[in-house]
């Protein structure tokens, strides 16, 4: 039961139907015993300011954003942190005395993410190749440079927007038409190839070595063929579910007071609403 002093937290989206945020945070309050609520905000986007003034009014502890707000959240903050302004976007926020604070932890629940499935792994270990140029894509390569990533290739369709966004990182990145996959350490896909309803990616992991990683930020299905082809050739392979369970921790720990871990009970309870294998 919750009492009139219940911590508030949500997931604003449009649509948001769709998200296992609730499922997710739900699962972590009723672990850790606390009083609070974590609950789906379907906001359209004309309303979306409005509607967080109104929550930080109401007296919520903060939210998480998701698509097709984060642009607009990074706008209305008050403050951003290191993370958001590398993103470009926002996925966290909370409110403290009337201010609202901004933060993306997309990064972190990548690079988390990967930890925790490959063991032993490292930034630092080798080059890394990020397929896509997206948001996603943004804040993965940010967070992988910032822990000490060698050198980082970009690799997308449009190969000015993957120039645009090497010049808005900086650092030890560029841009290929092909991916340079010969010296790969780990190999990212931020694009929705692979993705339910979508076609898989083509590409051939032959070239990569015996040690490398393959991660997909996609998690619907669990296992999408790219995955499975890296698997295939013995390849630790990283999975999109890692990164939403990891990145949901930071804001919760805001939120509610206590830094949640990612189990495998949590993880079973959130794959059991996900689609295991393509369509």
């Amino acid at each position: 039961m919750h009492s009139g002093k219940a911590k508030l937290a949500g997931v604003l989206g449009w649509p948001v139907s769709h998200s296992r945020s609730p499922l997710l945070h739900g699962h972590w309050l009723r672990r850790h015993d606390i009083d609070g609520a974590y609950m789906p905000l379907p906001v359209r986007p004309e309303d979306f300011t409005e509607a967080v003034r109104a929550l930080v009014k109401l007296g919520f502890r903060g939210a998480n954003v998701t698509i097709p707000h984060k642009v607009a959240a990074f706008a209305l903050c008050d403050e951003v942190d290191a993370t958001a302004r590398r993103a470009g976007a926002v996925n966290t926020l909370v409110f403290e005395e009337g201010r609202i604070r901004g933060s993306n932890t997309d990064g972190f629940g990548f690079v988390e993410s990967v930890r925790e499935q490959a063991q032993g792994w490292s930034a630092q270990d080798g080059p890394v190749v990020v397929l896509g140029a997206g948001g996603a894509a943004r804040a993965i390569a940010a967070a992988l440079l910032d822990a000490g990533c060698p050198r980082l290739t970009l690799v997308n369709r449009s190969r000015a927007r993957a120039e645009a966004l090497a010049a808005a990182l900086g650092g030890p990145i560029t841009v290929a038409d092909a991916p340079p996959l010969a010296d790969a350490a780990l190999l990212v896909n931020t694009t929705s190839l692979g993705m339910q309803g979508q076609p898989p990616l083509s590409i051939d992991l032959a070239p990569l070595p015996a040690t490398a990683v393959v991660a997909d930020a996609v998690y619907v299905p669990l296992e999408t063929p790219l995955l499975a082809a890296a698997r295939a050739r013995g390849l630790r392979a990283v999975d999109g579910l890692g990164m939403l369970l990891h990145q949901a921790r930071p804001g919760f720990a805001a939120w509610f007071g206590v830094m949640p871990q990612v189990d495998a009970q949590l993880r079973a309870i959130i794959a059991a609403d996900i689609p295991k294998t393509a369509a």
